[in-house]
């Protein structure tokens, strides 16, 4: 069955009302919907709802059949993970496999050794195609909420505003470093901060303000990896090192 999201303000009683034009024409036009055809929409609030198409003409109308809560359903972990923009259009793929992966919350961000440059502009327009690409890899991965794409921030920024999480981490190729699993074999966090660093790792300098923040320096094994398999890893084995718990 179809799945697509809708934002819950366009959700009331037993109707749903879908009004984007991408996804209108997306439903009209390319999967060619019938009235009585069944999807599923969800709202990004851990609601899902199985409809049919009541009308297909102008704006579409749903009826709502059947509605699935997962609000009340306990999650261990919450996993935010900050990632120095890579070089290229590497980001996109990024947010798109942390998504499926299912983080909470993606920050791209700039340290004194990321090459990037972007002026404002080009970063808002970065904002809304990652937001966008979250948005596909959350329906295509059956996830029932978004993930929160923040702007590019400065890891300085990032250090100053660190509220809400116990257990921060930040894996580095040098200096004094703890095994991830060990890290996680003797914690039992609510809300989890990674660092990810640049191409040429974290900065001397940044590593020691990490650290002074309550960043615990961790390793991912022998191996250098690019930032994008470091993302990838570190969120994956997260996930599954509490889901089998």
């Amino acid at each position: 069955m179809h799945r697509f999201y809708n934002p819950c303000q366009n959700i009331s009683g037993n109707k749903i009302i879908i009004q984007d034009k991408g996804l209108l024409h997306h439903l009209k036009d390319v999967l060619r919907l019938k009235r009585e055809d069944e999807v599923i929409i969800f709202d990004g609030q851990r609601n899902e709802y199985q409809c049919s198409i009541e009308k297909l003409t102008g704006k579409v109308i749903l009826n709502i059949k059947q509605k699935r809560s997962f609000s009340e359903i306990r999650e261990d972990i919450k996993i935010t993970v900050a990632v120095a923009l890579p070089k290229k259009s590497k980001m996109d793929g990024i947010v798109d496999k942390l998504t499926q992966l299912g983080a909470d919350r993606i920050i791209p961000l700039e340290t004194e050794r990321v090459s990037v440059n972007l002026d404002d502009r080009k970063k808002k327009l970065r904002l809304q195609r990652w937001r966008r690409i979250a948005l596909s890899a959350s329906q295509q991965s059956q996830r029932n909420n978004l993930p929160i794409i923040d702007s590019i921030k400065d890891i300085n920024d990032v250090l100053s505003n660190l509220q809400g999480f116990d257990l921060k981490l930040i894996p580095t190729l040098t200096g004094e470093r703890e095994p991830l699993k060990e890290i996680l074999d003797k914690s039992k966090p609510q809300n989890i901060l990674v660092l990810i660093g640049p191409e040429g790792d974290f900065t001397l300098q940044e590593v020691i303000k990490a650290k002074r923040a309550g960043f615990i320096a961790v390793s991912l094994g022998d191996l250098v990896l690019r930032v994008e398999t470091a993302a990838i890893v570190v969120a994956g084995f997260i996930r599954l090192y509490y889901e089998n718990d």
